[in-house]
């Protein structure tokens, strides 16, 4: 029995070790092909309208490419040529052990190529894997060039960092470095496209399957304005995989942005100002619906919109007055279901939620129409009363918009905020409308989601703020709506040193007053 295992075992490693020379030999013949005529039809001539001396940039610019290409191959074949000695010393061992001769034939190669296949088909790559509750997605994080903004923080890390382990930062810095070298591979680009550096990287999200490997989706900035280069890697814990690489153009992907509201004008007012600096006049692609419930305060909420469609010359907004009391799904359904246009992109949103418009960007590119919804996890802004109690003055909004530890932290159990089409919602069978007052709804239409084949992006988002505002827990709640208010109240208001110093403030004082007089009874 433990002969089989072993011959076994070792006839797979006698299969991957053929594929290794198969994979070092032809990495080594594309490095040292020379280039072929069709290839140099597409560089300038010498006597061409741009003159020798654009001629030579071309040139040297694309041998340069080159060899940076070059350099990358030979980069991946010593990396292999490590692999296969460390197997050959395996198998050698298990030969030794098994008493079998060496160069025994191993296990079908079409075997073991569908087990590396089925490595990403496995993994929630190209569509999503239904999942049994809320608690079962496995959740992005992101990053930029320089930091990383991350779900599991616990008291030692933070919700935004430099990566500080080793392995993290190496894994991210791979991981970018593979997709210039693909974008500026020879084989993939033309003489005349510019070269792809690091600094053209936007944003990116990662996510680790511990029995399958690590899904990458980097964004770049594209050749125009509103245009990107997404890349999708996989790391099968091996050597990262390319998956698939798109150019995507968001020129003229609108953005419905549904708010519903009730009363609260002057958190409407505040709403406003933030749509119209980051909707209007930066992002210029949307469309603002508000779903209003009652006619109390429903005049100035008007009057707000049409000030500031008069201010802006923006028209694309719609409102609708509803009877009864407030029930946010059902805001959120009527706002979805009444769009007459074309399939559009829906951002359900909240009045006391602060944006810029690079989010909304992040909304266009982590949705996708029948395949991906996204749910971002947003940054929930502490009572500003407390962290800013040992100052002089509150400061102004913008400036208490930043992402750490004393200030906010990520607000992984609301799914309230996300961005889906408005077809994927409508197939899905929107909100449960019988759900009224406060929560629970958006957690129903999220674990729908989860158990369709549809891909859930799940990641933090730095762009997107839930600003702190005073909470009021009604006695008409269910029981469960009402612990769960109570949680977020209690979540809401300070991080745990800043409630710690609010709760030993005694004890500090009188601390202070003990070494006052100790300090007086020695000047005396």
């Amino acid at each position: 029995m433990l002969r089989r295992g072993l011959l076994a075992w070792a006839s797979r490693v006698v299969v991957l070790l053929v594929l290794l020379c198969c994979a070092a030999s032809v990495l080594y013949m594309l490095a040292c092909t020379p280039r072929g005529d069709d290839e140099r039809l597409g560089l300038p001539r010498a006597n061409g309208p741009t003159g020798r001396a654009g001629s030579q940039a071309a040139v040297l610019s694309w041998e340069e490419r080159h060899r940076d290409h070059v350099g990358s191959l030979k980069r991946q074949i010593a990396q292999l040529q490590d692999e296969l000695q460390e197997r050959s010393e395996q198998l050698r061992a298990a030969q030794q052990l098994a008493g079998e001769p060496a160069g025994a034939p191993g296990r079908a190669q079409a075997d073991l190529l569908a087990f590396l296949r089925s490595q990403v088909d496995r993994a929630e790559v190209h569509a999503g894997v239904k999942q049994a509750t809320e608690y079962a997605a496995v959740p992005f994080d992101s990053f930029t060039l320089h930091k990383v903004y991350q779900l599991e923080t616990g008291l030692t890390r933070h919700p935004e960092e430099k990566p500080v382990r080793k392995d993290k930062r190496d894994e991210l810095v791979e991981a970018i470095q593979s997709a210039v070298e693909a974008l500026n591979s020879p084989a993939e680009s033309s003489p005349d496209q510019r070269p792809y550096t690091a600094s053209d990287f936007i944003e990116g999200i990662y996510r680790t399957e511990r029995d399958k490997g690590t899904l990458y989706e980097l964004t770049f900035r594209g050749d125009h304005k509103h245009e990107f280069r997404r890349l999708v890697l996989f790391r099968p814990f091996g050597p990262i995989m390319k998956v698939k690489k798109e150019q995507l153009n968001m020129a003229s992907t609108l953005v419905n942005v549904i708010v519903p509201l009730a009363r609260r004008v002057d958190k409407f007012r505040q709403f406003m100002q933030n749509f119209r600096e980051m909707s209007i006049q930066q992002d210029g692609r949307v469309h603002l619906t508000v779903v209003y419930f009652g006619k109390e305060e429903m005049d100035e909420v008007k009057e707000i919109l049409e000030n500031t469609s008069r201010a802006a010359n923006f028209r694309n907004f719609t409102f609708i007055q509803l009877s009864g009391e407030f029930s946010r799904g059902k805001g959120l359904d009527v706002g979805a279901r009444s769009w007459k246009g074309s399939n559009v992109l829906l951002f359900f949103c909240d009045v006391d939620i602060y944006f810029t418009s690079e989010f909304l960007n992040t909304c266009r590119l982590n949705t996708q129409p029948g395949k991906k919804v996204f749910y971002p996890v947003l940054f929930s802004q502490y009572n500003p009363g407390i962290i800013y109690g040992h100052h002089d003055a509150v400061p102004a909004l913008e400036q208490q918009l930043v992402i750490k530890k004393e200030t906010g932290f990520w607000r992984d159990f609301g799914f309230g905020m996300t961005c889906q089409y408005r077809s994927d919602f409508i197939n899905i069978g929107g909100f449960d409308l019988d759900i009224r007052g406060w929560g629970g709804e958006d957690v129903h239409l999220y674990r729908k989601y989860l158990h369709s084949n549809l891909v859930v992006v799940r990641a933090p988002a730095r762009g997107l703020f839930h600003l702190w505002h005073e909470k009021h827990c009604e006695d008409e709640l269910a029981p469960e709506q009402y612990r769960m208010c109570i949680q977020s109240k209690a979540m809401n208001e300070a991080s745990h040193g800043q409630l710690g110093m609010l709760v030993f403030r005694h004890e500090i004082e009188a601390h202070l007053r003990r070494q006052r007089r100790k300090t007086a009874s020695r000047k005396s």
